[in-house]
């Protein structure tokens, strides 16, 4: 009996007694599916904005930065699975959703957008925030984009020096101010004459994303454009 035949056997053993579930909807995977089941990936509302350029998600942030391309993978509403499952990303120790996530928007992406960026850089956690928590999952994400697009996830271009305070309840110029000094470029020679993905976990109000970008402007990259887990409509 060979290994990978042993290594089969054992896992449909070990899968009687401890089925792997869905990190969506908490149902037991079938064989050929991980971390989240078809249904979820089917039902989830897909917001197909790599489609067409001038999407809503784009013309949300139009005239605030300059920006060439603005994609999301999923609309985001209050009480839907989706955001059940960001939740879960972020808070419940499963960055391994956010990796799924981005090799799913990267196998969306490769064709029209394979040569179109030349670096994926992720929103930065705070380091406090990014030791309590393991991981940054908007890291992930790009992790995933990165492998099926076949460019580098560079975090360590910029970096997040203040910790912010929540934007749930804030009015749009507080949650500008809140984050409109809290990042840094660590390495322009990175940055300069680069066509850059920025990506995030989930934009509602898009302040974060535009701060960042801001920053990363300032260092003379030739272009931005924005990908994300999930938009708010």
């Amino acid at each position: 009996m060979s290994n990978s035949t042993f290594t089969e056997i054992f896992g449909d053993f070990v899968s009687l007694f401890f089925p792997p579930y869905c990190l969506g909807c908490e149902d037991v995977l079938v064989k050929g599916e991980d971390t989240i089941c078809t249904r979820c990936l089917a039902e989830m509302p897909k917001t197909d904005y790599h489609l067409v350029v001038e999407n809503e998600f784009h013309r949300q942030l139009f005239g605030r930065i300059p920006l060439r391309y603005v994609m999301a993978l999923y609309k985001f509403s209050k009480k839907s699975r989706v955001q059940e499952l960001l939740h879960t990303l972020k808070y419940k120790n499963h960055p391994e959703i956010g990796f799924k996530l981005g090799r799913i928007y990267g196998a969306i992406l490769s064709g029209a957008y394979k040569n179109e960026f030349d670096i994926i850089v992720p929103v930065p956690l705070h380091k406090t925030r990014l030791r309590k928590r393991g991981y940054n999952q908007s890291a992930e994400f790009g992790k995933g984009l990165a492998e099926m697009l076949g460019i580098p996830c560079q975090e360590e271009i910029i970096e997040r020096v203040t910790v912010t305070e929540t934007q749930t309840k804030k009015t749009k110029l507080l949650r500008w101010q809140n984050v409109s000094e809290v990042f840094r470029i660590t390495n322009r020679r990175q940055v300069e004459d680069k066509r850059i993905l920025l990506v995030d976990d989930v934009i509602t109000t898009g302040a974060t994303i535009e701060a960042c970008a801001q920053e990363l402007l300032q260092g003379m990259c030739k272009d931005i454009s924005i990908a994300c887990i999930a938009a708010a409509q």
